[in-house]
C-alpha cells in the first residue's frame, strides 16, 4: 500500500508538472504570437491597459488560431509518445520524470538499495527489500556457445535480443570485475572484454588474457561463448575452477585488509561459485544428475548465504529428474517461505507435489458428483496459487502455446518466466500421470479470474497527452464553427484568469507611491 501511494503520488507530481509545462509552452508561443506577429506593445509599465485593450479587440480569427495551435502541439507530442513507447516500451515523459523531475521533487529512487552485489551478510538483507517484479537472470539459463548458438547455425536468427544480452553483460561486469583489476594485466584485458559488444572480440579479449596468466573468468568466458559443445564447455570450466579456487584462497586471507582487498574477495566469491554452478549444469546436462545434484548441495552448504545466484532451482529440477519427491518437498520446505520472493519454479513444483498424490485417479465427472476430497481440495488450492502468481505457465505446459529457447533473464511472473520454467519442467509433469489433466480441469474450469499480472499497459502520459490533444482539437473546432461564441467564453475564462492578479496589481498600486511604482514599471 506504501509503495502504490507513492507512486501514485510521485504520478501526480509529474502530472502537475507535466501540465504546467505544456501550459506555459502554449503562452509562450501566444506571447511571440502576440509580439511578433501582431507588434502589440506589452511593457508593463501601461499598467495592463494596453494589454486589456487588445484582448477586448481580438478577432475569431485569433481564437481559432490559438486553439489550432494548442490541438497541433498536443497532436506532435502525442504522436512522438506513443512512437517513443512503441520503440522503447516506456513514456518519454515519464522517463524524464523519473531520471530529472523525480530529483528536484524529493523522490527517491527506490532501486539504490537493490544493487549491492555482496556475496555474504548484506545479501540476506537485500533480499528481503527485493521486489517481486523485477528482473532476474535465468537460474537455468542455456549455454551461449553450446546450445543458444545452435538455433543461429539452424535458422540464422539470433535466439536473443539485444536487452537481453546487455543485462548479461552488466551482470558479468558486476560479477566479474572490481575496481583493483587495473593492477593486474589479465584482468584488466578481462574488465575491457566484458564491456565488448562483438563475440568474437570478447573470446579473442579472452584469450588474450590467457597468454599473460591462468585467468579465471577467461575461460568462464570463452566456456560460454567459444565452445561448441557441453563436454568442451565443462573442460574449460574446469580449468577455471583451478584458476579460480586459486584465487580464491589468496584473496580470502587478504579480505580484512582494506577494502579493495575485500572487494577483490567478493569478486573472486562470485566467480567461484559460478564456475562450480555451471559445472553442476553441465554434470546435469550430460546425464550424469546424482553427481549434478551432490555439486549443488555442496555448494550451497558452502556458500549458504549466496541467494541471488538461485541454486536452489537448479536443484529442484535434478532432483524431478532423478523423481526424488521427498527431497524435493525438503528443498520446497527450506525455500517456499513467504520472506522469499517466490518463482514460478517454486510455486509450481509445489502444486505438481500436491497433484501427484491424487492425478492419477482423479476424474472430473467423479469430482463433481462427489466432491473434493481433501487431498484433493489442497492440490487444486495448490495449482490456483500458483496460477494466481504466473498465469502464463499453464498455456505452455499443456502446449497451447509453442515453447522458445527461454531467455538469459526473465520478468518475475512474467511470460519469459513461464517459457523458462516449461522448458525444463514440461517433461517432470508429463511424467507424473494425470497431472496435466488436472492442471487443465483446475486452471480452465474451475478458477474463476486469472490474473494478468504484469500487464503492459499504456502509460498514463500517453492517456493524458491523447486526452489533452482532444480537447483542444475540439475546442478548436468548436471556434471555427462558433467563433463569436468561443470569443466571448475566451474573454470571459480569462478575465477570470487575470482577475486575481489585476486585484494584486491594484493593491500594489494604492499601497506604493506613484513616483516609486512609476520607477519600477520603468525597470
Amino acid at each position: 500500500m506504501a509503495e502504490a501511494g507513492a507512486g501514485l503520488l510521485e504520478q501526480l507530481k509529474s502530472c502537475i508538472v507535466w501540465s504546467w509545462t505544456y501550459l506555459w509552452t502554449v503562452w509562450f508561443f501566444l506571447v511571440l504570437f502576440l509580439v511578433y506577429v501582431l507588434r502589440v506593445p506589452l511593457r508593463i509599465n501601461d499598467n495592463w491597459s494596453s494589454v486589456s485593450m487588445f484582448l477586448n479587440t481580438l478577432t475569431p480569427k485569433f481564437y481559432v488560431a490559438l486553439t489550432g495551435t494548442s490541438s497541433l502541439i498536443s497532436g506532435l507530442i502525442l504522436i512522438f509518445e506513443w512512437w517513443y513507447f512503441r520503440k522503447y516500451g516506456t513514456s518519454f515523459i515519464e522517463q524524464v520524470s523519473v531520471s530529472h523531475l523525480r530529483p528536484l521533487l524529493g523522490g527517491v529512487d527506490n532501486n539504490s538499495s537493490n544493487n549491492s552485489n555482496s556475496s555474504n551478510g548484506d545479501s540476506d538483507s537485500n533480499r528481503q527489500s527485493v521486489s517481486e517484479c523485477k528482473v532476474w537472470r535465468n537460474p537455468l539459463n542455456l549455454f551461449r556457445g553450446a546450445e543458444y548458438n545452435r538455433y543461429t547455425w539452424v535458422t540464422g536468427r539470433e535466439p536473443l535480443t539485444y536487452y537481453d544480452m546487455n543485462l548479461s553483460a552488466q551482470d558479468h561486469q558486476t560479477f566479474f570485475t572490481c575496481d583493483s583489476d587495473h593492477l593486474r594485466p589479465a584482468d584488466a584485458i578481462m574488465q575491457k572484454a566484458w564491456r565488448e559488444r562483438n563475440p568474437q572480440a570478447r573470446i579473442s579479449a579472452a584469450h588474450e588474457a590467457l597468454e599473460i596468466n591462468e585467468c579465471a573468468t577467461a575461460y568462464i568466458l570463452l566456456a560460454e561463448e567459444e565452445a561448441t559443445t557441453i563436454a568442451e564447455a565443462e573442460k574449460l570450466f574446469k580449468q577455471a575452477l583451478k584458476a579460480g579456487d586459486g584465487c580464491y584462497r589468496r584473496s580470502q586471507q587478504l579480505q580484512h585488509h582494506g577494502s579493495q582487498y575485500e572487494a577483490q574477495h567478493r569478486r573472486d566469491t562470485n566467480v567461484l561459485v559460478y564456475i562450480k554452478r555451471r559445472l553442476a549444469m553441465c554434470a546435469r546436462r550430460l546425464g550424469r544428475t546424482r553427481e549434478a545434484v551432490k555439486m549443488m548441495r555442496d555448494l550451497m552448504k558452502e556458500f549458504p548465504l549466496l541467494s541471488m545466484f538461485n541454486i536452489h532451482e537448479n536443484l529442484l529440477e535434478a532432483l524431478l529428474e532423478l523423481q526424488a519427491y521427498a527431497d524435493v518437498q525438503a528443498v520446497l520446505a527450506k525455500y517456499d517461505d513467504i520472506s522469499l520472493p517466490k518463482s514460478a519454479t517454486i510455486c509450481y513444483t509445489a502444486a505438481l507435489l500436491k497433484a501427484r498424490a491424487v492425478s492419477d485417479k482423479f476424474s472430473p465427472e467423479a469430482a463433481s458428483r462427489r466432491g473434493l476430497s481433501t487431498a484433493e481440495m489442497n492440490a487444486v488450492e495448490a495449482i490456483h496459487r500458483a496460477v494466481e502468481f504466473n498465469p502464463h505457465v499453464p498455456k505452455y505446459l499443456l502446449e497451447m502455446k509453442s515453447l522458445i529457447l527461454p531467455p538469459e533473464h526473465i520478468l518475475k511472473r512474467g511470460d519469459s518466466e513461464a517459457i523458462a520454467y516449461a522448458f525444463f519442467h514440461l517433461a517432470h509433469w508429463k511424467r507424473v500421470e494425470g497431472a496435466l489433466n488436472l492442471l487443465h480441469c483446475t486452471w480452465e474450469g474451475t478458477f474463476h479470474e486469472v490474473s494478468v499480472y504484469p500487464k503492459k499497459e499504456l502509460p498514463f502520459f500517453i492517456l493524458f497527452t491523447a486526452g489533452l490533444c482532444s480537447f483542444t482539437a475540439m475546442l478548436a473546432l468548436l471556434t471555427h464553427q462558433f467563433p463569436e461564441l468561443m470569443g466571448v467564453f475566451a474573454k470571459a475564462f480569462l478575465s477570470t484568469l487575470f482577475a486575481p492578479l489585476n486585484f494584486v496589481m491594484e493593491k500594489v498600486e494604492s499601497i506604493l507611491p506613484s513616483s516609486l511604482w512609476h520607477q519600477l514599471t520603468r525597470i
